[in-house]
């Protein structure tokens, strides 16, 4: 699993693939997506599995720490609003919900982890 925009925290991980130009204002965009239930970066809770930009768009795989959860419209919405900000105007950006794996505490960042007093 290659990391994106760790700074000193072991984790949040996720995996990165494509054009490394891009690969920092990406991660920085999905850092500035709050979790509001948390007020916490979702880089920072673990929320993403996966980036992936080809020539054909950008495919962002997420979670959410439950299937229940009532903001999820909100933070897709905000997962959009900021990588469309930041990535080329014609590259078409899919974000996809799984549940598969489940998001686990674990996933946090040990920043967020102490913050949530975990």
């Amino acid at each position: 699993m290659d990391t994106a925009g760790q700074g000193a925290d072991a984790a949040p991980r996720f995996d990165y693939e494509g054009d490394e130009a891009l690969r920092g204002p990406v991660t920085q965009a999905l850092r500035r997506v709050v979790d509001p239930e948390v007020a916490l970066s979702i880089v920072d809770v673990g929320l993403i599995y996966r980036v992936r930009v080809t020539q054909e768009g950008v495919h962002v795989l997420m979670t959410m720490t439950s299937a229940a959860c009532p903001v999820t419209d909100v933070i897709v919405e905000d997962v959009q609003d900021e990588l469309d900000r930041v990535l080329p105007a014609a590259l078409p950006l899919e974000v996809e919900i799984t549940y598969e794996p489940p998001w686990t505490p674990e996933r946090m960042s040990e920043s967020a982890r102490r913050f949530m007093r975990w």
